[in-house]
């Protein structure tokens, strides 16, 4: 199945930027199935016994294919969303800085990690996201994309480990 027809471009969302839109995707049942299914299929061996995500569209992807491969699911959220402890990273984006949050005893020592999200752009939510899990004591057993955005070289923020992802554009 071609992704790439259930991706709408919206352009000029901000001015000179391209928006990647998923939601048609969503919207397919048997493009979301796909999508799903292929990301399952691709980290079956991964040995990850959970799976982080970030806030909001991370969790459409990350969520069902915890369940698809019957392992944990670890919300990752902007500061103050999450109702316990939290360890918290701060990194860099293109212009400025952002925030993230995972609960304090969601990642142990040991832990396998798989780390999923929507689009790969320039891989500060991800390193985050890869900063939270080895501060906590996991290992990041891979990073799985929907899409990524290739010409934005989002993948040498990702620590050296290996990702894949289903579309590139």
């Amino acid at each position: 199945m071609d992704l790439r027809n259930y991706i709408r471009d919206v352009l000029d969302f901000k001015p000179g930027i391209t928006f990647f839109d998923i939601t048609p995707l969503l919207a397919e049942p048997a493009a979301f199935r796909y999508a799903i299914d292929a990301l399952a299929e691709r980290y079956k061996d991964s040995g990850a016994n959970k799976i982080v995500a970030a806030e909001a569209r991370g969790f459409l992807f990350g969520a069902p294919l915890a369940y698809k491969m019957n392992i944990g699911f670890i919300p990752v959220r902007k500061p103050g969303k999450l109702p316990y402890k939290t360890n918290s990273v701060t990194y860099e984006l293109e212009y400025g800085t952002d925030s993230l949050q995972m609960h304090v005893d969601a990642v142990k020592p040991g832990d396998n990690i798989l780390i999923i999200d929507d689009l790969l752009a320039t891989g500060g939510t991800t390193g985050g996201m890869i900063q939270l899990v080895q501060n906590s004591g996991g290992n990041v057993a891979g990073i799985g994309f929907l899409i990524e955005l290739g010409f934005l070289d989002g993948s040498s923020k990702l620590a050296g480990i290996p990702h894949e992802y289903l579309l590139k554009l």
